[in-house]
């Protein structure tokens, strides 16, 4: 029979052969027409089809088993995914030894070999000896597949043997595939070293060390347990031979490095959360879910950790677009349903083309609950498709990991999945580089193309499946193609309609009444707040809370959680607003929703067309409409929402709105009055933001429905109406109504209010006591009420409130007394209340108080006697506060005070001594107390204190008092004559004088040298010595040193330093003294950071240096890794005769190329830049796949902000690059 070794474990390629295959002593086979055909592997060829890297592979399954014990039932762990260098130098190394093998067997392999196209290894200029060189050692690191042909003298040769234990080493540290061949030998005569083979390998160990007879041992012992051939079971040595070709071949092919992710963009970001989901060591089977809207991505991801794991399984499986392949019906009989679906699962799973021989839905479990498996289940939207492929874990063996990619997450949380991966929108920078990429051919736009590709990108908002059809439209064209199709896209992205045919299966899964929610988003209500939508659409639906989470689920909106809004992408708001346009394409007024300003004008306009269907209007913001006539809305009998802008519309046209309406959105009204007619009955949101009204309407409307009204910046706006009807008013947002003088008493009938926002109403005299009643109110802002005399006692009633903004009412005079039954605020601002004399003693009773900030109160003469008794105060503000004379005794008893800032308080003389009981205390800001002569001794006792600012150029303050030493966590003294020597801080200016004064009677502009004492400040992150003119050097400085600013510092000439941290930034700007030393230290001090220093020229130690702003720099191969690390180097270019402005903020794009071709691109701040000055940073390139052997590098200066017309003098006057071979040191033995 034909065979291989009668101990070989588990299914291969046939190739047309009939070879038996064993498993725990069961054949892996099946019967076809009476023959025996094993399970095999598919060599399906793979093709690329992208979506910023998406690939789909025609191939559907891969089935191999490696490094399996042969005469044993218990299977290896798998070894590692291979860490081989990506372009071997050969693709097969043999082991034999000549004079067995030599003139048949090996000449019939190499020849055979050479038909397919493998590359053997042949050592035919290698000198052999006892023991093997570096060129041999270097081919076999160097191949891909190992034949190690065992024959009766192989362990004759020393030769031999130490290849055999350098082949055995290799498959463990890189995962080289080693494949044995048994000629004429038995698997176990050489495991044990026995028979004849063993009397030969004796023979070999004679006169050997021991160290070397047991490596030599373990070899044999690991390489006859490894799957092989069996010479014995072979009747003809040519077929062998020829299905070891077919073998080595498929082999091959596995381990052949991918390109189908070259140029993929933010797959990195996205399996930083994937890794820990996936816990590939973990034996457990587990199901990991990848959930994400149409066209984000999650096929790309599944696709990706297919391609790079599913060496590590026995078995691997992609089944593809389960959705559209396998779609199922709703049908009573789920067991046919699940039979069908799991046959074509183990038809893929096996390469066993006949379905039919999969009866019953038992065999899955019977043929993987010992194999582990990597499944992947691609776009699945129901839950009967997961049950028959993947229902119950035990069906798979030990580190199965079954991957399931769909937008439904209703479907994962029934199918027990519960390592969920939500694969998230690419950032801004990875979308512009997704959508270069097949625009460009390279991550950054082409010249003259950067503004034209922004915008497309912003466009079609981050979905990775709309920039790839974007660029791949425009890829090729030309300037003026681009600007003339832009306008265009911002209504049509998709043109072709490909990304609408991929998205439409999510939508037409959806029931009726999802349907229609799904439309009110897309056509009006996306970005819109979640309650005002549920408000809104409350009586259109049945449920719209539950409607909501069902398009949530499935990935069609999403909720951002920071502003409380309904989110759509762009792309589906499109594809929305395409299935409206398709209930009437050629007359609009018979679609439900108008999107669209050239047709809302058409429909507007056209007195007799019936418009009756139309429910909602909505103009964007950014277009306009032209609509002069007064019955524009007279024939929309049933519009609901209506969103359109002020300008435009004539406003007399409101005369005969739809009394059916429920949303009014009209910015910029020129109306001054609501019409008499008006009937809001419905109305649930008004807003009316910079309009011209000067009051809503006359008499009382019914209003029970309205829940939102904004009338802010309506400046002219002068009274209300009567909202006694308002009772379910919810938020009304009056700010920047600068003509309002008063609200109605009826205010207090909005029982649920919750929000009044009242900031800039600048002629508001008074607020009516009523507002008391309203007691529901959470946020009540008051800032800038610059008229407000009194706050009504009422207020005090509302006990839900949470925060109080009475900020710069500079008419203020009073406070409520009663303000302590305030049981809820935490933070109550009365900053800028110019005329408040003072506060109620009662403040200190607002149990939840945390924040006070009282300043600019400049009238303020002293605080509550009791105002430590405010228990949980944290903070308390009392900046500005000119008239303050002292902190009342009992602030020390304010034992949960944090921060407290003095700053500017010029009246204040002394602090208490209780001061110190304050014990968590940690930052107090005196800061320009003119008045203040010293600190109390017992601000020793503040054991939480680390920052003190007594910063101010004419204060009396003289030192620290000695006790100061006690607080080892203060980490910021700023402004201090004396410092303690023993201290913690983490920044230290000395920048100017009457600063520290390290040494006695000299200010810092004298001082030649800092205290080593310096060095000892383990936690100091920050220091500057900016104007320190006479320092000459610098002591060793703190590793822990995160900047340090020694800017003009004119005489610094020597440092005897090291910058060990990576993060340091160095500013040495206008140190034109700096000695050589000193320089070559910050040229390749490394540093993530940069550093600038005085100079004329590119230093000799960077190897690459060029005029201009670009060079060319040939790689060292043998330091390439996955990157590689370069140090860089630009001179600024002096401006002459000009006036130097000083420009902040600026950075250094880097951009590098291969060929022609852009790799990346990377940008390194560098603060301020100046002529005549040199700026080193770091650049890391990605080099693993390079191809070229040279990169070019080029710069160019940016600025951070936006600038009407970069300075033309704004040049890169030379530049240099060093290649890293290891950290850089000044060391002599290191090298660069």
């Amino acid at each position: 029979m034909l065979g291989r070794s009668t101990d070989y474990a588990g299914p291969q390629i046939s190739c047309g052969k009939v070879i038996p295959m064993f498993h725990d002593g069961n054949f892996l086979s099946s019967s076809v027409n009476g023959i025996t055909v094993p399970c095999c592997v598919s060599a399906a060829a793979i093709c690329f089809y992208a979506l910023l890297g998406t690939v789909f592979f025609n191939r559907k399954s891969r089935s191999h088993q490696e490094n399996k014990t042969m005469a044993s039932s218990s299977l290896t762990r798998l070894a590692p995914p291979s860490s081989l260098p990506p372009n071997c130098k050969h693709q097969v190394f043999p082991s034999f030894h000549g004079v067995d093998v030599l003139e048949n067997f090996l000449s019939h392999i190499v020849k055979e070999f050479k038909s397919n196209a493998i590359d053997l290894f042949i050592d035919n200029n290698i000198e052999r000896s006892k023991s093997i060189g570096p060129a041999l050692i270097e081919a076999i690191r160097g191949s891909r597949v190992a034949i190690v042909l065992l024959s009766k003298n192989y362990a004759s040769s020393t030769w031999c043997l130490n290849e055999l234990v350098e082949i055995m080493e290799c498959r463990e540290e890189v995962g080289q595939t080693v494949i044995p061949i048994f000629y004429q030998v038995n698997p176990t005569d050489i495991k044990k070293q026995k028979s004849y083979f063993g009397k030969v390998f004796r023979k070999t160990c004679k006169g050997k060390r021991n160290e070397e007879i047991q490596r030599w041992k373990h070899a044999l012992t690991d390489v006859a347990q490894i799957e092989g051939y069996h010479s014995i079971n072979w009747f003809n040595e040519s077929e062998m031979i020829e299905y070891i070709a077919t073998d080595v071949s498929n082999k091959l092919n596995l381990s052949a490095p991918s390109s189908d992710f070259d140029g993929f963009v933010g797959m990195k970001s996205q399996m930083v959360t994937m890794g820990p989901l996936l816990q590939l060591d973990s034996e457990e089977v587990r199901k990991i879910g990848i959930l994400g809207q149409p066209g984000i991505g999650k096929t790309t991801i599944a696709r990706y950790i297919f391609n790079t794991y599913s060496r590590e399984f026995q078995l691997s499986v992609f089944m593809d677009n389960i959705k559209r392949k396998y779609a199922t019906t709703a049908c009573s009989d789920d067991y046919s349903v699940k039979l069908d679906l799991q046959k074509h699962f183990m038809s893929q799973l096996t390469n066993v083309t006949d379905i039919n021989n999969f009866s019953h839905l038992g065999i899955a479990k019977h043929r993987l609950k010992d194999k582990k498996v990597l499944v992947v289940l691609d776009d699945v939207d129901r839950l009967v498709q997961v049950e028959a492929f993947a229902k119950e874990t035990n069906w798979f063996g030990p580190g199965t990991r079954i991957i399931i990619t769909t937008q439904d997450q209703r479907v994962l949380k029934a199918s027990g999945t519960n390592h969920i991966h939500k694969a998230n929108f690419p950032s801004d920078d990875e979308a512009l580089q997704m959508f270069c990429m097949y625009a460009f051919d390279q991550k950054y736009p082409k010249d003259g193309f950067e503004e034209l590709a922004c915008e497309v990108v912003s466009l079609v908002g981050r979905l990775p499946l709309g920039l790839k059809v974007m660029g791949s439209y425009f890829r090729g064209s030309f300037e003026q193609e681009w600007t003339e199709v832009l306008p265009k896209l911002r209504t049509h992205l998709d043109r072709d309609g490909e990304i609408a045919s991929i998205l439409k299966f999510s939508y037409d899964s959806l029931c009726d009444e999802d349907k229609r929610l799904f439309l009110h988003v897309a056509c009006f209500f996306n970005c819109e707040k979640v309650g005002i939508v549920e408000d809104c659409l409350a009586k259109c639906f049945s449920d719209v809370r539950h409607g909501r989470g069902v398009l949530a689920e499935k990935s069609l909106i999403s909720i951002n959680m920071d502003w409380g809004t309904i989110e759509m992408t762009r792309l589906l708001v499109q594809l929305g607003r395409k299935i409206v346009r398709e209930q009437s394409v050629n007359e609009p007024g018979k679609r439900q929703f108008l999107n669209d300003a050239i047709e809302i004008c058409e429909v507007l306009s056209d007195d007799r067309a019936d418009s009756s269907s139309v429910i909602g209007i909505n103009v964007e913001t950014y277009e306009d409409v032209e609509c002069t006539s007064e019955r524009a809305f007279e024939r929309l009998h049933n519009l609901q929402f209506l969103r359109i802008p002020g300008k435009g519309v004539n406003p007399q046209s409101i005369n005969h709105i739809s009394q059916k309406l429920k949303v009014l959105i009209w910015l910029n009204s020129e109306m001054t009055c609501f019409p008499s007619n008006f009937n809001p009955k419905f109305l649930v949101k008004l807003e009316m933001m910079n309009s011209k009204l000067k009051k809503l309407w006359e008499e009382t409307k019914p209003l029970n429905n309205l829940k939102w009204m904004n009338l802010s910046r309506s400046r002219r706006l002068e009274e209300l109406p009567d909202l006694s009807t308002a009772t379910n008013l919810y938020d009304l947002d009056l700010s920047y109504c600068s003509s309002l003088v008063k609200l109605p008493s009826s205010i207090g009938n909005a029982i649920n209010l919750q929000s009044l926002h009242l900031s800039f109403c600048s002629n508001l005299v008074e607020i009516p006591p009523s507002i008391g009643n309203a007691v529901n109110i959470k946020t009540n802002s008051l800032i800038h009420c610059s008229s407000l005399v009194e706050i009504p006692t009422s207020i005090s009633t509302i006990t839900s409130l949470t925060s109080l903004d009475i900020s710069r009412c500079s008419s203020l005079v009073k406070l409520p007394d009663n303000i302590e039954t305030f049981t809820e605020p935490n933070h109550i601002n009365l900053s800028g209340c110019s005329s408040l004399v003072e506060i109620p003693s009662s403040i200190v009773n607002a149990n939840n108080l945390q924040k006070l900030d009282l300043s600019n109160c400049l009238s303020l003469v002293e605080l509550p006697s009791s105002i430590g008794n405010a228990i949980n105060l944290q903070k308390l503000n009392l900046s500005h506060c000119s008239s303050l004379v002292e902190l009342p005794f009992s602030i020390g008893n304010a034992t949960n005070l944090e921060e407290l800032n003095l700053s500017h308080c010029s009246s204040v003389v002394e602090l208490p001594f209780s001061i110190g009981s304050a014990i968590n205390l940690q930052k107090l800001d005196l800061s320009r107390c003119s008045s203040l002569v010293k600190l109390p001794s017992s601000i020793g006792n503040a054991i939480n204190f680390h920052k003190l600012n007594l910063s101010d150029d004419w204060s009396s303050m003289v030192e620290l008092p000695f006790f100061m030493r006690n607080l080892d966590r203060l980490l910021k003294c700023s402004k201090s004559e004396v410092l303690p020597a023993d201290n913690n801080f983490e920044s230290i200016n000395l920048s100017d004088e009457s600063l520290f004064k390290i040494c006695p009677d000299q200010s810092s502009t004298i001082i030649r040298e800092l205290d080593p004492w310096i060095w000892r400040i383990s936690r100091l992150r920050t220091l500057v010595l900016s104007g320190m003119k006479k320092l000459v050097s610098l002591p060793p400085l703190p590793d822990s040193l995160l900047f340090l600013d020694a800017e003009d510092c004119e005489s610094l000439e020597g440092l005897d330093c090291s910058f060990d941290n990576p993060d340091i930034c160095l500013n040495f700007v206008n140190c034109f003294k700096l000695n050589q030393e000193a320089r070559d230290l910050i040229s390749l001090t490394p540093t993530n950071g940069y550093a600038v220093f005085p100079g004329t020229e590119v230093p000799q130690c960077f190897t690459y240096r060029s005029s201009g702003s670009s060079l060319t720099v040939k790689l060292i191969q043998k330091s390439l890794g996955i990157s590689t690390k370069f140090k860089a180097c630009i001179l600024s270019a002096d401006l002459e005769g000009n006036n130097f402005p000083h420009w902040s903020q600026a950075s250094v794009c880097c951009g590098i190329m291969s060929r022609g071709n852009a790799l990346t691109a990377c940008y390194r701040s560098i603060g301020r830049v100046i002529p005549g000055h040199l700026y080193t940073f770091e650049v890391e390139v990605e080099t693993d796949e390079l191809t070229s052997t040279e990169l070019v590098f080029e710069f160019e200066i940016q600025f951070d902000y936006s600038l009407v017309e970069r300075p033309e003098e704004w040049e890169v006057k030379e530049c240099g690059m060093l290649q890293l071979l290891e950290v850089p040191s000044l060391d002599a033995d290191k090298h660069y």
